[in-house]
């Protein structure tokens, strides 16, 4: 490209996760990059900003354009687009999550919400998530599809409002059937809390759980995950912008 975009990275498990260096390292194939990231994993912090405390940024490579900041996903994004980057970006990408963030796990997720100011500040984004957990898994097959969804989202934008919800399922490359644009399904976690520590003032805990959701709604994520699909699912972060005339007999004059 004659005229190279502007590309920011963010991510919710930190600068040294194995995706955020997997996912820069292919958008750098397409234009100039920032990455902004948090020191530290800053996990299921869904839309959360720091408000009552200062934030730190450190620039920890200057050949890469490389930051970590002290808050949270969206402080990241924030920062970035106020105070680091030269201009506005062309193009958000936040992940790889090592981490399903299909079906309602989205609410709780700290790498979509990333995208998602990102799409309140006006630039096109884009989360990419994949349902294995362990760092150890390769997501270099997934390079040439990552690419190309980048590369047709700076070509052909996305409506306003829209931020793109991308999970990968975790199966062998060769398996993937194809992309399916969906929409999110029903899903819930249920909670177990560990008692870990009990005296006569305070009791503390750990948290686990499982996490169930619909795969018979053959529109659903969870559907096209369980068959071998990768997931788009288009989030609007405009809440309800779609279910305004759902609502009508709540709607009178005083």
């Amino acid at each position: 490209m004659k005229n190279k975009p502007l590309i920011l990275v963010v991510n919710d498990d930190g600068m040294g996760s194995t995706g955020i260096s997997v996912l820069s390292s292919i958008v750098r194939e397409i234009g100039d990059v920032y990455v902004v990231a948090p020191d530290t994993n800053r996990s299921g912090l869904s839309h959360a900003m720091t408000l009552h405390e200062d934030i730190c940024v450190e620039h920890v490579n200057a050949k890469k354009n490389e930051f970590i900041c002290s808050g949270t996903p969206v402080d990241c994004v924030k920062l970035a687009v106020n105070q680091i980057l030269p201009r506005l970006p062309d193009l958000c990408v936040s992940g790889i999550n090592h981490g399903s963030n299909h079906s309602i796990n989205g609410l709780y997720s700290g790498t979509l919400h990333a995208a998602m100011e990102s799409t309140i500040q006006g630039v096109p984004s884009i989360a990419f998530s994949h349902l294995s957990y362990l760092e150890s898994t390769s997501l270099n097959p997934f390079r040439n599809i990552i690419k190309d969804i980048c590369l047709k989202t700076l070509r052909y934008n996305v409506p306003d409002g829209i931020t793109l919800n991308i999970n990968f399922p975790d199966v062998h490359f060769d398996e993937i059937k194809g992309l399916k644009i969906c929409v999110q399904s029903k899903g819930s976690w249920k909670e177990n809390f560990k008692l870990v520590h009990s005296d006569n003032l305070m009791k503390r805990y750990s948290i686990s759980g499982q996490f169930h959701s619909d795969k018979t709604d053959l529109k659903s994520d969870s559907w096209a995950l369980a068959n071998n699909f990768i997931s788009i699912v288009p989030v609007s972060v405009y809440y309800g912008a779609y279910l305004v005339n759902e609502l009508k007999y709540l709607d009178y004059d005083f």
